[in-house]
């Protein structure tokens, strides 16, 4: 899917708000907000400003390179054989007893 950026003069934006929302949330669009033609703004998905602003914290980014150093050194496995492990220990743990209630 290509990224679409549209630029769009601040006023445009304010009378059209809804309209803009609507096709950020549904197409993808990002928009940006000009103000005598000088980007101010811009608008874009909840959810990836999000993970946009989650990337920009050390400690997840820390993480990100510790989890491609281990890939690149080989110290990983398939998804699959990992969660075929967490399904058969889920399967070895007894069922907790039900508690009865004093009649």
């Amino acid at each position: 899917m290509k990224t679409v950026v549209r630029r769009v003069p601040i006023t445009k934006a304010r009378v059209n708000l809804g309209e803009l929302v609507r096709r950020v949330n549904r197409d993808k669009e990002y928009f940006i907000l000009e103000k005598d033609g000088i980007a101010v703004a811009g608008i874009m998905d909840a959810a990836e400003l999000e993970d946009y602003l989650e990337l920009k914290d050390p400690k997840v980014r820390e993480h990100i390179r510790k989890s491609n150093a281990d890939y690149l050194a080989g110290r990983t496995r398939p998804a699959k054989d990992f969660l075929s492990e967490l399904r058969a220990g889920a399967a070895r743990r007894k069922p907790a007893k039900k508690r009865t209630r004093p009649a």
